[in-house]
């Protein structure tokens, strides 16, 4: 790591008050009142403070070194579209100077009016009309652009990037490494034909239950587009679902109503879902990865880095690559 990395990551971790709210009212020429309070983030650094108006703000201190600028602007510049456009998003406020990121001192960092809500465990039909016509109208902004600094999700960019860091990092075994590049490369050369025709447009790239929240009276509103990619839409979908396509016909069948409500979805992607599925375990397991390998401390769960993790790891994308090669996945009259 070079003495200008080391020192990003120093001045990230020893953030204090102090330092927080002076860079805020700088940046946005407003005062600030004494409420400083930590937000949980695996990745970032994320504080809630308040005006002395009252007006609750989150500020966003960006990792060192894991993306670049421009990459964070793209992601800001999808969040503008979609704002503009009246979805319910969460876009950063503008800084006095205009832009939507700021720097100090090789830190980035970026300010959100604050938005309160909950997740909901389990959508009722109206609501899984409601998340088609969401997810259709935010897919349609996202056509509308290219994010030219933000990984294309498919097994040749964005797989292959992960595997290669994980066979560099430290916290997984050397003895392990070999049955994992094994195991990953077969389920890349297996699923590399079902990408070649897919459509790769702006989508949020992590759209789980967790990152759509609730507030009574209005819609639903997505939140944290850290990890927003070029990507098929059907990636937006299927971390949706309470189960396997098999198990979901009718959620998939609402939403997919609400969906086309908006815009054209190609049923035929469905059968991306398991390969995603697949590409999922290896981001996953990249993800924790880059926490260990950074501070060497923070673990997303629990027994990360042993070896009886990565057996287990190694173990389901075996099992999850005799899942995509049995290509007999139920699917209805989907397909």
């Amino acid at each position: 790591m070079s003495g200008s990395q080391e020192e990003s990551k120093t001045e990230f971790q020893q953030l204090t008050p102090d330092m927080v709210l002076n860079l805020v009212e700088a940046e946005l020429d407003i005062r600030c009142n004494n409420l400083f309070r930590p937000m949980s983030s695996y990745i970032n650094r994320v504080f809630e403070i308040e005006t002395l108006e009252k007006e609750r703000l989150i500020v966003k201190f960006y990792r060192p070194n894991r993306w670049t600028k421009e990459a964070i602007v793209d992601e800001h510049q999808f969040l503008y579209d979609l704002a503009e456009q009246e979805l319910p998003v969460i876009a950063p406020k503008y800084l006095k100077s205009g832009e939507s990121l700021a720097t100090k001192d090789n830190l980035n960092f970026c300010v959100f009016p604050k938005c309160g809500g909950r997740s909901v465990d389990e959508f009722n039909d109206d609501q899984w009309l409601q998340l088609g016509r969401l997810l259709g109208r935010m897919h349609q902004v996202g056509e509308t652009r290219v994010a030219s600094q933000r990984l294309t999700m498919g097994p040749d960019h964005s797989t292959v990037e992960q595997l290669q860091f994980l066979l560099q990092a430290r916290c997984v075994p050397s003895e392990l490494k070999p049955s994992l590049e094994k195991a990953t490369l077969a389920i890349i050369d297996d699923i590399r034909p079902l990408f070649g025709q897919a459509e790769n447009i702006r989508i949020h790239g992590d759209c789980h239950f967790s990152n759509v929240i609730h507030r009574p009276g209005e819609s639903f509103f997505l939140i944290d587009f850290d990890d927003m990619v070029m990507g098929p839409p059907v990636q937006d979908i299927w971390m949706l679902l309470p189960g396997g396509l098999e198990d979901t016909f009718v959620e998939l069948d609402l939403f997919l109503e609400g969906y086309e409500t908006f815009r054209r979805f190609d049923r035929g992607s469905l059968r991306l879902i398991e390969p995603l599925r697949a590409m999922r375990f290896i981001h996953y397991m990249a993800w924790c990865a880059h926490q260990v390998e950074e501070d060497g401390e923070t673990r997303a769960i629990d027994g990360f880095g042993s070896w009886e993790y990565w057996q287990k790891e190694i173990d389901d994308l075996i099992d999850q690559r005799e899942r995509i090669a049995d290509g007999d996945i139920p699917s209805g009259n989907m397909l």
